[in-house]
């Protein structure tokens, strides 16, 4: 069994794309996100296309449940920056209907059931899938995290392998019987490395291989959409550094 793991695509669909594009002669069984769909690249609309297509297990982030409120009528306090601000609210204006209500569609977390006729040879039978953790949907993970604090999160949930994104910083973490992934972030970088990062596993009885991946993807198209659409300029230095700005 094999399975493509991504998270923090924010709507960076040129970097989508290339990892699309760098697993195109390869067949997964399931395509696991993480959420954090939406906000800070300029294309929404074709990245949760993408996601509906591709049928892929897609769960809400923090950045889609802002998006979500506004659609709904509804403000938010947080972020107060108001470049943040204008990305948010760009990105609520300018969904269709139909990704709209795809977004709105989704859950905080989700447990991925694998499929009968391709868990024939796995001892695995459920992954957990977060934004943040188990405990909560904002909580960081990073390979630096304690391992009591794993443990504790282990204890939570009964499935074995567990998938988590937000703190866009890719690990893979065996804590007793349970394996943590975070596959990293697709479109939105923050380790001064602009590559679109994400993360597959190979399931064969109690085996599990996780890969971890950095591609290469036309940065400048992003760049370009940004400026071409008038958004703040500050995302597409963010774009070309590979660094969080604000």
């Amino acid at each position: 069994m094999r399975i493509l793991l991504i998270s923090d695509i924010h709507a960076n669909f040129p970097a989508l794309q290339a990892v699309e594009q760098f697993f195109h002669r390869h067949q997964f069984d399931y395509i696991i996100n993480c959420g954090d769909s939406v906000v800070y690249a300029p294309f929404p609309n074709e990245t949760l296309q993408w996601l509906i297509n591709k049928k892929t297990i897609s769960i809400l982030g923090n950045t889609d449940k802002k998006v979500i409120k506004l659609l709904k009528g509804s403000t938010f306090e947080k972020p107060s920056d108001p470049e943040k601000r204008i990305m948010y609210s760009w990105t609520a204006e300018n969904l269709t209907s139909g990704c709209s209500s795809f977004l709105q569609s989704l859950k905080k977390k989700t447990i991925v059931t694998l499929n009968s006729s391709a868990n024939t040879n796995t001892n695995f039978s459920a992954i957990g899938v977060y934004h943040g953790s188990p405990a909560r949907n904002h909580e960081f993970l990073f390979k630096s995290t304690e391992n009591s604090r794993f443990q504790q999160l282990a204890e939570m949930t009964q499935c074995s392998i567990v998938v988590c994104g937000h703190s866009h910083s890719p690990f893979y973490k065996l804590i007793d019987t349970t394996h943590f992934i975070n596959p990293g972030s697709i479109g939105r970088m923050f380790d001064s490395d602009p590559r679109a990062s994400c993360a597959t596993i190979k399931i064969e009885g109690s085996k599990v291989v996780v890969n971890h991946y950095r591609i290469h993807y036309n940065v400048q198209e992003t760049i370009d959409a940004i400026k071409r659409l008038g958004l703040p300029k500050i995302y597409g230095v963010m774009y070309r550094t590979g660094r969080k700005i604000n």
